[in-house]
């Protein structure tokens, strides 16, 4: 039980850190993809493809 849970808090710092090294090194470009649980829920549970999902989606909407 503490393996699954240590687990998910390591896929969610992971998310975390990918959205915000993402953030990072787009700012120069003006974009910015929020940090929230909504984009960290969705990063943790898709991984890279949804954070291309979310840059995909911010083209969109804009």
């Amino acid at each position: 039980m503490i393996k699954k849970v240590a687990m998910v808090v390591k896929k969610i710092v992971l998310s975390f850190l990918m959205l915000y090294g993402l953030n990072y090194f787009i700012s120069s470009l003006q974009i910015c993809i929020p940090i929230n649980l909504i984009t960290v829920g969705i990063v943790t549970l898709l991984g890279v493809p949804g954070l291309s999902s979310l840059i995909i989606l911010y083209f969109i909407v804009k």
